[in-house]
């Protein structure tokens, strides 16, 4: 098992918990609560979190846009139980295919559907990224839209 990989799953664990815990805080009223005009409501931030470890996966296997297209319309979630269900199946999926890869297959370099072109681990480090991103969003969002402070730690 590689040491790096290992390490990248702790930290996206730490976010995935982490992001639970902030589900946890909140009523079905606040996923409702939209900061700015044309963008995500906490739910629909929630709910694209939710997807995140196995949409990009997914990218991650040369999905094509249309591929990606249907995996969001057969992926709607509604409520938060749903939301946190999906978040930890789609991590569960995530860690095993990872945790399965060989050395040479972490190396080995797939473009996504735009054009982007990274190794294997490359793309870990970039769903990590991804969800330490949104989760900094979310939090600022219930702190200074929702008027809610999770006091969730966002780092160990």
């Amino acid at each position: 098992m590689n040491a790096y990989v290992k390490a990248t799953l702790n930290q996206i664990s730490i976010a995935v918990h982490s992001i639970i815990n902030m589900m946890d805080k909140l009523d079905l009223n606040d996923l409702d609560v939209k900061p700015t005009e044309n963008k995500y409501s906490v739910g629909q931030l929630l709910a694209h979190m939710s997807l995140i470890c196995q949409a990009d996966l997914l990218i991650s296997d040369e999905a094509s846009q249309e591929q990606m297209s249907i995996y969001y319309s057969l992926n709607t979630l509604q409520t938060i139980s749903e939301m946190k269900e999906a978040l930890l199946a789609n991590y569960t999926l995530l860690e095993n295919r990872y945790l399965g890869y060989a050395e040479k297959e972490l190396i080995q370099t797939t473009t996504s559907y735009w054009g982007v072109s990274y190794t294997r681990f490359e793309w870990l480090l970039e769903i990590s990224s991804h969800l330490y991103h949104h989760r900094g969003q979310l939090h600022a969002m219930l702190v200074h839209c929702v008027g809610k402070d999770p006091k969730v730690a966002l780092f160990e």
